[in-house]
């Protein structure tokens, strides 16, 4: 494959992020899977934060990518893990808040508590002009959805907003500090906000809802990214049709996650890279990297790449992530094209 070992270099993916054409073709995957990240590097990651990240800086150069997904610290929103795991388990499952009193019993992390002096410590381990993206442990309504249950959130909408509204406060201001703990060091080349909003055919709240208690959080988010001098990228899943608007008022450099049976990434590109108000980032549907040919594949990646070649703000990659049940032949069909031209 042509894109092995090429040398990263994140001024590349700055220019995708910009709404620019890169010198050449960008990859992009929110994460892959160990299997993926053990094949590449030939072996298994070591344990330990820092010894991981050095192990998933070395897998994503392998394949080609500028850039590297990591947490930058064990922060993240402690919840019942009943059925976390398996293949499926329900939003409902298990809600660690059920009330003012099980709110005020939430042992709420700090993430100024949390160790993020890998992100440091990583920074010569970093194979050419390689940069880190630094995810959060969930995003706003996610963790909202696994402490309160998905069912539970929608009814205390309605039945004790005051203690909704806590909660979301909480949530956020404690993401906000994760992303802006992170945002500093100089390993770290873009934050990821990853936070999924939506069904198939709409928001997971009422649009009301999402205005008022998840979006700001967001906003602050690519704030605190901005102010830093770092792109802010969303990863969101569900149907996005009435929420542009708001994606733009956000100021995110980009969205990641798309479906076939909600917009191709084809007609996504021509939505957001009409204006030039944002990048795009994968897009391959999952369930057509899963099921189609590996010509086919190739095909349709090579289609995006060619449809952005000239006007930039495009980076190849899937519409969601790789998971273990995708095959590497598959991953590997579709990056493999990276490069060609």
């Amino acid at each position: 494959m042509s894109n092995y070992n090429r040398t990263p270099d994140f001024r590349q993916m700055l220019k995708v992020l910009e709404r620019q054409a890169p010198d050449r073709d960008v990859l992009f995957e929110l994460f892959m899977n160990n299997d993926v990240y053990e094949w590449a590097v030939g072996g298994k990651l070591r344990g330990g934060r820092l010894n991981q990240m050095r192990g998933m800086a070395r897998a994503f150069a392998v394949l080609g990518y500028d850039y590297a997904t990591c947490w930058g610290s064990g922060f993240g929103f402690p919840n019942n893990p009943k059925g976390r795991g398996a293949q499926t388990y329900s939003l409902n499952d298990a809600p660690m808040i059920t009330g003012r009193a099980s709110f005020d019993a939430y042992p709420w992390p700090r993430a100024g508590d949390f160790d993020y002096s890998s992100l440091k410590d990583i920074e010569p381990d970093l194979p050419g002009g390689m940069k880190l993206m630094v995810m959060g442990p969930g995003g706003v309504l996610e963790n909202a959805i696994k402490l309160v249950g998905y069912d539970n959130l929608c009814y205390m909408l309605y039945d004790d907003e005051p203690l909704l509204a806590g909660i979301f406060e909480r949530i956020g201001s404690g993401l906000a500090e994760h992303y802006r703990l992170a945002a500093p060091y100089s390993s770290v080349g873009m934050l990821m906000s990853n936070d999924d909003w939506g069904f198939k055919s709409q928001t997971m709240l009422s649009l009301s809802a999402m205005r008022k208690y998840v979006f700001p959080w967001h906003k602050e988010i690519v704030r605190i990214a901005h102010a830093a001098g770092k792109p802010a990228l969303l990863h969101s899943c569900g149907n996005f049709s009435q929420i542009a608007e708001d994606l733009y008022d956000m100021g995110f450099d980009a969205r990641h996650s798309y479906e076939d049976n909600i917009l191709p990434v084809e007609d996504a590109y021509e939505l957001f890279m009409g204006g030039k108000q944002m990048a795009v980032l994968g897009g391959i549907d999952l369930d057509f990297l899963l099921r189609a040919p590996d010509w086919a594949v190739r095909d349709r990646a090579r289609g995006m790449l060619a449809r952005a070649r000239e006007r930039g703000g495009y980076a190849l990659g899937s519409g969601n992530s790789i998971p273990r049940f995708c095959p590497l032949e598959k991953y590997l069909a579709m990056i493999s094209v990276a490069d060609e031209m």
